[in-house]
């Protein structure tokens, strides 16, 4: 797993430029390295993208992938407990097909988004528009020819926590999972 973005856990950002990226100062330096750099584990074919720990964008390597859709799939009551009716309807729509919400529905794909609900891939219009697109875990399953190993959610979530565990004490980072509560 690495991120991003972060001030200690392992990021992007970090690697390509060498240094924090914080503030204005680092775009001015490696800002088009980072981008062509970003943009190609992005869409690498070993790479899944989720705003996993700390809700900031981390990139998810294959091996890990079970995990992440175990999870996922779970409907677990950290995933579903006070969610939204229109988040409620949205995911309903999005177990029958994938979906490309519109700003109507952008707070709803955000909260299915934090909770692992669905996959989201975000692309770009023929326009240059930012938009998203939602499937179900089983579609993305399906679409992507992963073959779902037997791990349960429980299972999944012990494995992840013990590596984001270990990532923070290695770097005195403060990651967090979905499922661990509210960032402070």
């Amino acid at each position: 797993m690495l991120l991003l973005k972060d001030p200690a856990l392992p990021n992007l950002c970090r690697l390509v430029a060498g240094a924090r990226c914080e503030g204005h100062g680092w775009r001015t330096r490696v800002l088009k390295r980072s981008l062509r750099s970003m943009m190609l584990r992005r869409d690498h074919p070993d790479v899944l993208l989720l705003k996993l720990i700390s809700r900031k964008v981390t990139y998810v390597h294959r091996p890990l992938w079970p995990q992440i859709v175990a999870i996922g799939r779970a409907r677990a009551l950290w995933q579903t407990k006070d969610l939204s009716t229109l988040s409620r309807k949205l995911l309903a729509e999005v177990d029958r097909v994938p979906v490309e919400p519109g700003r109507d529905k952008a707070a709803a794909a955000k909260e299915l988004d934090a909770r692992m609900l669905v996959f989201i891939a975000q692309f770009h219009s023929e326009s240059g528009a930012h938009l998203l697109r939602l499937e179900s875990w089983d579609h993305w399953s399906n679409r992507t020819h992963f073959r779902r190993h037997s791990t349960t959610s429980a299972l999944a979530r012990k494995a992840l926590e013990e590596r984001i565990v270990n990532l923070n004490r290695e770097v005195a980072g403060r990651g967090r999972l979905p499922w661990q509560g509210k960032l402070e």
